[in-house]
Formats: C-alpha cells, sequence, structure tokens
C-alpha cells in the first residue's frame, strides 16, 4: 500500500522544511570562531545545550502526552525564537550560554514530540507498518530545507560580510511553524490526562515511568536505545568541524581571488552544504529501501554504524594530511548515513515502545542521545585545541569502535514475530 499523501502529510513535510531552515547550521562554528571563542569553548555551549536538553527531555515529554503535543510544540519555537534574538543581539559568551539554555528549551519541548504526532496519525489511519518509509519521506523535507538553508544562508553572509545576521534570518521561518503547529487537528494531541486533576496526571507519571524501567530491562531495546543515543551523538558532536575543512579549502582555492576571504569561505560552504543535504535528503527518502536491501532493519543500521567510524576516522586522517577533499568526502558520507539510519531507528524502537507512551519513549532515547553528545562535544573541542582536530576525530572514532560490542542492535518484534 502507498504512502497516503494528503494534507497531513504535506503539513508534515512543511513542519520538516521549515525547522531545518536554520541558516546558522553552515556557519556555526565559523561565527563562534569570528567571536573569539576556542574550540574548548565552543564544545562548551554545545554540552550547555545538551545537558539542559537532557535534563528537560523526560519533564517534556510528560507535559507533551498529558496535556497536549501541539502546545508542546508552540512552547519549544517561542523558546527557539528568544534564543536567535539572544545570539544576534548580545556577542558575549555568558549571553550565549543563556541563548543555549533556550535553545535546549526548544529541543526539550520539540524532540520526540513531533515523532509522537506523526506515529499518532498513522496510528488512526492504520498505517503503523509504513511508519519507516512516512518518516523517511518527511525526514527527507528536513533535508532540502537544510539544502535550500545553506544556499540562503551563504547569500546572507556573502552580502553582510558577518556570520550574525543567520540568526536574525532563522527566525522568519520558525514564526512560520508557530502558525503551522496551530493548524494541527486536536485528535493528534493522544489520550490527555489534564482534565482528570493532578492525582491522574501523578498516577500517569508513575505509570509510564514504571514501564519505561521495565523496557529498559528488556536487553533489546536497551541495546537499541544505546545504539540509536551513540550514534547520534558521535554525529552531532562532531559533524560541524566539517566547517573549518571547508573554510581552510575555501582559502587555499586559487579561484575567485578578486572578493574577500569571508566571501569565498562563504561560496564554497554554501555550495557543499546544499549538495550534502540534497544527499541526505535521498538518504532519508529511501531509508525503507535499504532496510529491504539488508534484509533487516538492525543489520542494517549496524552496516551503517560501523561504517559511519570508518568515515570519521577517514575525515580526521584528511584534515591531518591536508588532504582536504577526503575530509569533505568523508563527512559527505557521514551525514549521508546519519540521515539513512535515524527513520531506520524511529522505527525500531517505535516497535518496542508502548503507543500511548511514545512521546515518552522517544523522549528517553533522545535524552540518551544528548548525554553523550554532552560528554563528547567538550571532549573533542579539548583535544582539537591540543593537538589539532584531525586528531580528535580519529580519537572519538577510535572510542566508538571500543564500544561497538555495547552498539550493535538485534532482531527488533517486527522482525522476529
Amino acid at each position: 500500500m502507498a504512502i497516503p499523501k494528503d494534507l497531513m502529510y504535506h503539513k508534515f513535510r512543511a513542519y520538516g522544511f521549515l525547522k531545518n531552515l536554520r541558516f546558522f547550521d553552515p556557519f556555526l562554528i565559523l561565527f563562534f570562531r569570528e567571536m573569539g571563542l576556542s574550540f574548548l569553548e565552543i564544545g562548551t555551549l554545545f554540552s550547555i545545550r545538551e545537558i539542559a536538553t537532557n535534563v528537560l527531555e523526560i519533564p517534556t515529554g510528560i507535559v507533551a502526552d498529558a496535556y497536549g503535543r501541539r502546545r508542546s510544540m508552540l512552547a519549544s519555537f517561542s523558546s527557539y525564537l528568544m534564543s536567535f534574538a539572544l545570539f544576534y543581539f548580545f556577542p558575549h559568551f555568558a549571553v550565549y550560554a543563556l541563548a543555549m539554555l533556550m535553545f535546549a528549551f526548544g529541543e526539550a519541548f520539540r524532540s520526540g514530540t513531533h515523532k509522537a504526532l506523526i506515529l499518532e496519525y498513522l496510528h488512526i489511519k492504520g498505517i503503523e507498518s509504513k511508519k519507516v518509509e512516512y518518516y523517511g519521506h518527511t525526514r527527507a523535507a528536513s533535508q532540502f530545507g537544510s539544502a535550500i538553508a545553506a544556499l540562503i544562508a551563504a547569500g546572507l553572509v556573502f552580502h553582510a560580510g558577518s556570520y550574525r545576521i543567520v540568526f536574525l534570518a532563522s527566525m522568519v521561518p520558525y514564526v512560520m511553524e508557530l502558525f503551522l503547529m496551530i493548524s494541527y487537528p486536536k485528535e493528534l494531541d493522544g489520550v490527555l490526562v489534564r482534565e482528570r486533576g493532578m492525582k491522574e496526571i501523578a498516577s500517569r507519571i508513575r505509570s509510564t515511568t514504571a514501564a519505561s524501567l521495565r523496557m529498559l530491562k528488556k536487553g533489546i531495546l536497551l541495546q537499541g536505545l544505546i545504539s540509536s543515543a551513540s550514534f547520534d551523538g558521535l554525529f552531532r558532536s562532531t559533524k560541524d568541524y566539517l566547517q573549518p575543512v571547508l573554510q581552510a579549502q575555501a582559502l587555499a582555492l586559487p579561484i575567485l581571488l578578486y572578493i574577500s576571504g569571508r566571501q569565498r569561505v562563504a561560496i564554497v560552504v554554501g555550495i557543499l552544504y546544499f549538495l550534502i543535504y540534497l544527499g541526505t535528503s535521498y538518504a532519508a527518502s529511501h531509508a525503507g529501501r535499504i532496510k529491504e536491501h539488508a534484509r533487516s532493519t538492525a543489520r542494517a543500521a549496524n552496516i551503517i554504524y560501523i561504517a559511519g567510524i570508518i568515515l570519521l576516522a577517514a575525515s580526521g586522517i584528511g584534515i591531518i594530511t591536508r588532504y582536504y577533499i577526503i575530509s569533505i568526502v568523508a563527512f559527505l558520507g557521514l551525514y549521508l548515513l546519519q540521515n539513512a539510519r535515524r527513520p531506520l531507528l524511529v522505527g525500531y524502537l517505535s516497535d518496542l515502545i508502548p503507543r500511548q507512551s511514545m512521546a515518552t519513549g522517544l523522549s528517553v532515547e533522545s535524552q540518551l542521545r544528548t548525554l553523550t553528545t554532552a560528554v563528547l562535544a567538550p571532549l573533542v573541542g579539548l583535544i582539537a585545541d591540543r593537538i589539532g582536530i584531525g586528531f580528535s576525530l580519529i580519537a572519538v572514532a577510535s572510542l566508538a569502535a571500543l564500544l561497538l560490542p555495547l552498539t550493535i542492535i538485534g532482531q527488533g518484534r517486527d522482525e522476529t514475530s
């Protein structure tokens, strides 16, 4: 049966497209470096964001399930908007830390919640068997949004001559997201308990927590959560180091010498990120085919994990040897793998988590992911400051290789029943 491309299908894709119009993404590390921050300070800011998100994940997941997922999404995008304003208007490390906290509020209220909205819709329509393909399509729209954002951001930086402008521009699509969330139908909120009083809410929290603990005792679910969180954490803590690689490559090219170095960097970064996100959009939309070729969700996810470690190490080697093209190609491969793997893991975990606790269960997975990133980000930054970015990437890849026995997953319920 084909995926129904009705109004909600297009709204879900519009959400992903607008959400990823984060014009700062291709230039985030370059922005912080422009402001005079060290790699350790940058890693610390990432860690602040991830730890705050980690602390808020479970409570906001419960709020979403209890009071309404749409309201949670509205709170999320309001927090994002305040964060962008702080980054643009107040260039100071302490204010950046506060901006990261506001960004964390946005991440915590959004992460897992929108996936729960999609999964609730698929349940209502009776097409839960299509979750990998459906989520892959929505993620493809997200990555296409990132591709368009890269080109727009490049134009903004080229014209303004500074990276700060990207935060001001990012506020526009997020205001549009607020109106989109308002248009979502109420039935996607799932079963609410607000009207039944605080005692019922407390009972819901206790039962959900107990159910989560019981699930975590099952080795297959725990291993799936660790596998998903560790790979995504590995990716999130290293992906932005592509930016200084592209900067070095742009400045080394004997072309466009009649314009400033920053303008050359803007052009190269914008074009390459555009191509990267086009590729990740394609990878996400074909996650279902990858599962079919591998004959198992688990097998496909495991192959991607190992390949990701190899590519991360290759990117480090390319930086050390100054063959930047190797690093750029390796990072491109890593982006493709992460966006192909994510829909696979969402489908894999959703088969193991009760539907009525889906937002909470996916928030547990997101909590583990942000905790992993919070630990890795300052470590990567510290090693980069001391001995170089290349060696920091190789060190993290080596650590991931050592932990492989903990991150290889077994077949899920949909493949063993």
